[in-house]
């Protein structure tokens, strides 16, 4: 079963960010943890803690180790979010458009390994034998 973590209104350009989110897509958790921690770029901080996030989702979901169901991220989208508009002054009198962008990320967690649940009807048939 898969996980959804997303990150809304990140001040940053969607085109910084798809940079670093390019890096992770489709990897293992925990290869894309090492690359996003040792990465310079200023995302490459809040998408780890994204994915951070993502797996703590993953298993409360699950109820079960991460460790044991090789995650990997399935999905990384980045959109883009709200442009704040601003304006700084030029010379002559004029004036350019400062255009300040945002983005949105969604990372998408999986399991390689199927994730089996018991029933409760199961459960109690292996107890009584």
């Amino acid at each position: 079963m898969e996980a959804v973590a997303i990150l809304r209104n990140n001040p940053s350009s969607p085109r910084k960010t798809r940079l670093v989110v390019d890096l992770i897509r489709g990897k293992k958790v925990e290869v894309a943890l090492d690359i996003l921690k040792f990465h310079k770029k200023e995302s490459a901080g809040k998408l780890e803690k994204l994915l951070k996030s993502a797996i703590n989702n993953w298993e409360q979901k699950n109820g079960l180790k991460p460790e044991d169901h090789e995650l990997f991220i399935k999905s990384a989208q980045v959109n883009a979010g709200a442009t704040i508009k601003r304006f700084l002054p030029a010379p002559q009198g004029r004036a350019y458009r400062l255009r300040k962008r945002s983005n949105h990320v969604t990372l998408i967690v999986d399991s390689k390994v199927p994730v089996e649940f018991e029933s409760a009807s199961e459960a109690e048939t292996t107890e009584e034998a």
